[in-house]
């Protein structure tokens, strides 16, 4: 059969009360994106013709993350059903030469991927007579899903929730994920015919399958690994799905050429970009924006964000790697080094305590333990640029906007407000001071008082 054209429907209108925020649920992050993201590229890899954003009232952020997909808002949340209804106006035109696919996904199931819609896809094409496919799972403990019930061709005859089924439907293991995928005039019509007549007063996406059997349509699934389509509803489910990226991203690092001597205990971006033979020690984390090339260290609890680090580098212990910053080849950053907007040259170093802000780092300089840019002063931020070669004495402050030339040497505990020239000794501290003595005579004092 021959492919369709495509759209998705994201249903993201849910108020996620027991999440206990005022942050839209699919907004809460999973490897420092928001879930509803983690969804659209899901579905973005189909190449879908169009994608739909079902959102709540109010929900102007949800709409913002939405972005540059279509959003339409369900004033009234009377269940997904009623979702891809408010949807239906919009693909009314889409749907209406019988040719199109529509996919209907949920926004607050981050661990969806490409690969489960892509097998929804096939299914819904591998012959004319389907025109509806659902998603199912086998979880560790269904009771709390409803079921699909198939007959003997593999044909589905309906959802049964838990609550309204019998022992021997409750058997039944195979349970609803909630995705579907369905020829899309078809789709739409069975939508179209959906009943409110429940409890909740609600209409329900799960009674299409029920209608499509009636119709005498064809309706099959398919089963997808149970973490793809785990919901997140609570910061308890957050965490869990928190969990799974996490290890999903740690073992994509590791079959990439990465060695993780204890993964566990590191924690990827979504968007972590890592080369070959990079060695990671125990408790790192990666926040977003970071790109490290082949053959880098980055040693145990170091934190990096938006950053980027060259071939060869190595990283702490305990470094802080703050957004914008640049490190070139074999560059050293040791213990207790914080690093924001700064970029160094190849094999610079800056092996302990200090802080490098708003700077330029030559090639081959020296920043000595305890040295401070000081690039702020309480209103605007100032550059401090480092020449290369150059080597700064431990505990110097480097007060912005300064420059210190190529080759110079900064004394160790100077102060340094004026530019340094080319291969210069700069001195900026107070002279010493000695009264041979004193301090006999004058703990002898205090002695006395």
């Amino acid at each position: 059969m021959t492919a369709n054209k495509l759209a998705v429907v994201v249903l993201a209108a849910g108020q996620g009360t027991r999440m206990k925020s005022e942050l839209p649920k699919v907004l809460h992050p999973i490897a420092g994106r928001a879930m509803l993201r983690h969804v659209l590229d899901a579905a973005e890899s189909l190449n879908p013709e169009r994608i739909v954003v079902v959102v709540g009232p109010g929900a102007e952020v949800v709409e913002a993350a939405a972005a540059p997909h279509q959003v339409v808002v369900q004033e009234e949340r009377l269940g997904t059903g009623h979702a891809v209804m408010c949807a239906a106006k919009a693909l009314a035109d889409y749907a209406s030469d019988g040719a199109s696919d529509i996919l209907v996904i949920y926004g607050d199931t981050p661990l969806l991927t490409g690969t489960t819609l892509k097998c929804m896809l096939d299914e819904r094409n591998a012959a004319a007579s389907t025109k509806l496919v659902g998603l199912a799972f086998r979880p560790d403990d269904p009771a709390q899903y409803g079921r699909f019930v198939v007959d003997r061709d593999g044909g589905v005859t309906g959802i049964v929730e838990y609550a309204d089924a019998d022992e021997e439907i409750r058997k039944i293991d195979l349970c609803n994920a909630g995705p579907l995928i369905g020829e899309g005039r078809t789709l739409l019509k069975l939508v179209e015919g959906l009943k409110n007549d429940n409890a909740q007063g609600e209409y329900y996406l799960t009674d299409l399958f029920a209608a499509a059997r009636e119709q005498a349509m064809d309706a099959r699934i398919v089963e997808a690994p149970a973490d793809d389509v785990l919901g997140v509803n609570s910061r308890a489910e957050l965490a869990v799905a928190e969990q799974v990226m996490q290890d999903r991203l740690r073992a994509t690092a590791m079959a990439g050429g990465a060695t993780l001597i204890a993964p566990q205990t590191v924690w990827f971006s979504h968007d972590t970009v890592l080369g070959r033979d990079v060695l990671i020690e125990p408790n790192v984390i990666f926040g977003p924006g970071v790109t490290i090339e082949d053959n880098v260290q980055i040693r145990a609890f170091s934190h990096v964000e938006g950053a980027k680090i060259a071939s060869g580098a190595v990283i702490g212990p305990y470094a802080r790697l703050r957004p914008g910053t640049d490190i070139g080849q074999g560059v050293k950053i040791g213990n207790f080094v914080e690093c924001k907007n700064a970029v160094f040259g190849a094999g610079a170093k800056a092996n302990h305590l200090t802080y490098v802000g708003d700077s330029t780092v030559g090639t081959k300089a020296n920043i000595g333990a305890g040295t401070i840019t000081c690039n702020y002063d309480g209103f605007n931020k100032f550059k401090t640029s480092i020449g290369a070669s150059a080597f700064i004495g431990s505990n110097s402050a480097l007060v912005a906007p300064v420059s210190i030339g190529e080759g110079a040497i900064v004394a160790a505990g100077s102060t340094i407000v004026d530019d340094v020239s080319k291969d210069a000794l700069a001195f900026g501290r107070g002279r010493q001071v000695e009264f041979p003595g004193r301090a006999a005579s004058f703990r002898d004092q205090q002695k006395k008082d």
